[in-house]
């Protein structure tokens, strides 16, 4: 099986690509990982821009999957798009329909799933507070207890009030840049010691089993 995965970001690609080999074994099936500038929003009338500026992985998404079904028509069984973003503040089971209706107006349509990463990717890093405190053995366990897997609550700021020097307020006030630099950071940081098998967020379980699935096809 050939792989190819769309994610949001430069800090989810560094993610994945430490992960995904956990997760599969890569002398056997291959992978792609490409990151886009940011979630952006589905067009409407799913009708791709043309602006330049609008390179966020949902306003592209549209011709994306079209492209991918016309490449894959005659081979789909051995491809698939896996789509890796946020929730953000949407609601779930919405945004799951809004994403699949965008493959189905795909003629051919490729082989996709959709994996969200609830509420944010940084999630998937706070289910394994061992490879945390590996890795950052400062990290205030005040504000890691009392954290909820996948539970709605500035999920990236709480990250940050955990394991860096003024918290999340501080990130905020460097600016956007420095902040998505942190979140790169931790994620190559924090993703070889994580055990892909004891993960306790559930959104990293179901994309786990999503890759699994189709491995054992």
């Amino acid at each position: 099986m050939h792989f190819e995965f769309l994610i949001e970001d430069i800090s989810g690609k560094n993610l994945l690509e430490i992960l995904i080999p956990q997760i599969i074994d890569n002398t056997i099936h291959s992978y792609r990982v490409i990151s886009y500038k940011g979630i952006g929003s589905i067009p409407k009338n799913l009708k791709t821009s043309k602006d330049a500026s609008k390179k966020a992985l949902l306003n592209q998404l549209p011709r994306l999957l079209a492209g991918y079904g016309r490449t894959y028509q005659y081979n789909q069984s051995e491809n698939v798009v896996i789509v890796v973003c946020d929730l953000d503040d949407k609601d779930e089971e919405s945004f799951l329909l809004e994403l699949n209706d965008v493959l189905k107006s795909c003629n051919p349509a490729p082989q996709a799933s959709f994996c969200l990463a609830i509420e944010e990717i940084e999630a998937w890093l706070l289910g394994d507070l061992n490879a945390i405190k590996k890795v950052y053995p400062k990290a205030k366990d005040s504000v890691l207890s009392n954290y909820k897997n996948d539970s709605i609550c500035g999920t990236w700021e709480l990250l940050a009030d955990a394991i860096v020097a003024g918290g999340a307020k501080k990130l905020k006030q460097l600016g956007f840049h420095e902040t998505g630099l942190q979140k790169s950071n931790w994620a190559i940081n924090i993703c070889p010691y994580m055990d892909v098998n004891n993960n306790k967020s559930p959104s990293f379980n179901k994309f786990k089993e999503t890759l699994e699935a189709y491995c054992e096809r």
